[in-house]
């Protein structure tokens, strides 16, 4: 049995550039891939060791080295017996960046508007998952209102794992900049962000049909999103930084961001096993062109296996 859903189709033609592609896992599981806009990362960040005589043959950089990433949410909505629920997985660069920071990124801040675009009230979502807290995932958990920081999604309930608040809160020399605490200290303070005890090795389930898993190495408590539809069986998920664009599919094109880039591979090899082996469609956080694909064996790591839907905006 194919296991695929279908190829993935506008979600609204008037405006590809912010609803990505949708799909329908099935019956009761719509996804959506919502863009925060286009931004520009540091080449030699992005693609970590790799000589820039490689990666630049599949991404092209500008005049100071930066090239275009997307900045990809993924929206879950799922059919319940009391209506839909809405989950929201990452939050994009947000509103919050100072000046400077915001010029070097290219930060367009468009997340709220393509959720207009989709058709989706903000105060309608449910859940909201960030699998880690660096500050170009969740910078749109919270947002600037009369002077002060709250909830961008007043009603829902956000989760980030307890490991990556605690990092975060320690600010080391690493990486303490990728940690914007009013991102996420405003919702914890309030309650309104659970933190998340989740386990190496374990599938924890956050609701019907959305489960979370670690897949360490870009951080300790890198989480990826499983998304499942009950009656059709048919899973998608999103990975996040293990795999943030089609690019980085070679094993050993990892992010310079990665705080350890060996076990990134060895995380890589073992989601490659399982989503390959089960069909599943994987969402990719940064990739401007391709929001979301299947994935076939390739040596020792993997390829795409379909290419985009011509219906796609890049």
């Amino acid at each position: 049995m194919d296991r695929r859903p279908p190829p993935a189709t506008p979600a609204a033609p008037a405006d590809g550039s912010l609803v990505r592609a949708r799909w329908d896992l099935g019956p009761d599981t719509e996804i959506l891939v919502l863009s925060d806009g286009v931004a520009r990362f540091d080449g030699g960040a992005m693609f970590g060791v790799v000589p820039k005589t490689l990666w630049s043959r599949v991404t092209a950089a500008d005049d100071e080295n930066r090239i275009a990433v997307g900045l990809n949410t993924a929206v879950v909505r799922t059919k319940t017996s009391t209506g839909v629920r809405t989950v929201v997985i990452e939050t994009g660069f947000g509103e919050k960046l100072p000046p400077k920071l915001a010029a070097i990124y290219g930060v367009q801040a468009r997340l709220p508007e393509a959720f207009a675009a989709a058709g989706i009230p903000l105060a309608s979502v449910n859940t909201v998952i960030n699998t880690h807290l660096h500050w170009d995932h969740c910078g749109w958990n919270t947002r600037f209102f009369d002077g002060g920081v709250r909830a961008t999604f007043p009603h829902a309930q956000y989760f980030a794992h307890a490991g990556e608040i605690r990092h975060g809160r320690a600010q080391l020399e690493r990486d303490g900049i990728s940690y914007v605490a009013n991102n996420y200290e405003p919702l914890l303070a309030s309650g309104q962000m659970q933190p998340l005890s989740v386990r190496e090795g374990e599938v924890y389930e956050l609701a019907p049909g959305i489960a979370v898993e670690l897949y360490p190495g870009h951080t300790r408590q890198l989480m990826a999103v499983h998304i499942r539809d009950s009656a059709s069986g048919k899973q998608a998920c999103y990975i996040s930084d293990l795999l943030p664009t089609t690019a980085h599919l070679p094993l050993a094109w990892t992010l310079g961001f990665d705080l350890d880039p060996v076990r990134t591979i060895a995380e890589k090899k073992r989601f490659y096993t399982q989503a390959i082996r089960e069909g599943w469609l994987v969402l990719f956080t940064h990739d401007r062109q391709t929001p979301g694909a299947y994935l076939q064996p390739e040596g020792h790591g993997a390829k795409l296996l379909d290419v985009p839907h011509p219906g796609l905006q890049p």
